[in-house]
């Protein structure tokens, strides 16, 4: 018996969405115990064999302590903002494919509904700065609109390479487009400036100027506790995973690979990256944050727009 259209759509949608928030809860005891392993020293290993059950015992720890909203906060946006930074990240993995199969929907517009998404993300760390009355967060949420707003536009530029050489905005196309080649080779530049942002874009090390301890005290997210606390701690983990999974499908064939099934090959892919994320935390300094932007505007735009000019030239030339 045939299974329904809608019934498969159904199940595809929720099993993305439980995926996902699995890997994102899973990589609380990834990253410790590979900080563990780079850092030499040792990892969470008392909750549960090889301390596997530290994810749960973080979960009990954030749901039982007091949520706490201050008084001088505007109470109905501090509410708010933990809520927009979920639900944008996991309205992107929507157009993200798993396999040719396994997408939830292939938008025509699949990089541009990204790229949307990531700017509304914006919102979250701003709204969370500014409606927790602490000039500690205030410090923090103005860093976030000067850092994701630039980069975003470095990510965008990054991907006009892959964009014309694919001829389609739709993820899956451009996956299919990489069947003889994959684009990290002749899009190398493009590549770089991508996995550079998205570490930007997600707030992390060496780019977590929004958060600095020794100068924030925890930035943007300073004033939450509790749930509301947990619910950024997720998002910056499904961060992670969303454009590591963006990368391999952008730039390394996504699930294309041979003798094993495509939705190996696309893990295999994704752990790669998400373990590159993590070693950047373990081995790279914080920047000053004037460095951080000028790297951006002065190296990383300009390489940007040669990669493009040059792309489609050779493009413009081959036709």
């Amino acid at each position: 018996m045939a299974v329904p259209e809608w019934v498969w759509q159904l199940l595809i949608v929720f099993g993305v969405l439980i995926v996902a928030l699995s890997i994102a809860a899973g990589l609380i005891w990834v990253e410790r115990r590979l900080l563990g392993v780079w850092q030499d020293r040792y990892g969470p290993n008392r909750v549960g064999p090889a301390g596997l059950l530290q994810v749960l015992a973080d979960t009990v720890k954030i749901l039982t302590k007091e949520d706490w909203i201050p008084p001088f906060a505007d109470k109905p946006v501090f509410v708010l903002a933990p809520a927009i930074v979920l639900v944008t990240v996991l309205l992107s993995f929507i157009v993200l494919p798993i396999t040719h199969s396994i997408v939830v929907a292939d938008l025509d517009i699949g990089v541009l509904f990204f790229l949307g998404m990531s700017s509304l993300a914006v919102y979250s760390v701003v709204l969370a700065g500014w409606s927790s009355r602490s000039k500690y967060s205030l410090v923090g949420g103005l860093r976030a609109a000067a850092q994701m707003v630039s980069y975003e536009v470095f990510m965008a530029l990054s991907l006009g390479g892959v964009l014309v050489m694919a001829g389609s905005l739709s993820l899956v196309d451009i996956v299919e487009a990489q069947r003889h080649v994959w684009y990290i080779v002749p899009q190398f530049a493009g590549f770089v400036v991508f996995v550079v942002a998205g570490l930007a874009e997600t707030r992390r090390l060496p780019f977590d100027l929004v958060e600095a301890e020794s100068e924030l005290v925890a930035g943007f997210h300073t004033e939450y506790s509790g749930m509301k606390f947990g619910m950024f701690f997720v998002g910056e983990y499904l961060g992670i995973t969303l454009v590591s999974g963006l990368i391999a499908t952008l730039f390394l064939g996504g699930w294309l690979g041979p003798w094993l099934p495509g939705i190996v090959w696309f893990l295999i892919k994704l752990f790669l990256f998400i373990a590159f994320f993590i070693l950047m935390r373990a081995t790279f300094p914080r920047p000053r944050y004037d460095q951080l932007m000028e790297v951006g505007w002065k190296i990383m735009l300009p390489l940007t727009l040669v990669n493009l000019l040059v792309t489609g030239a050779i493009v413009v030339a081959r036709t």
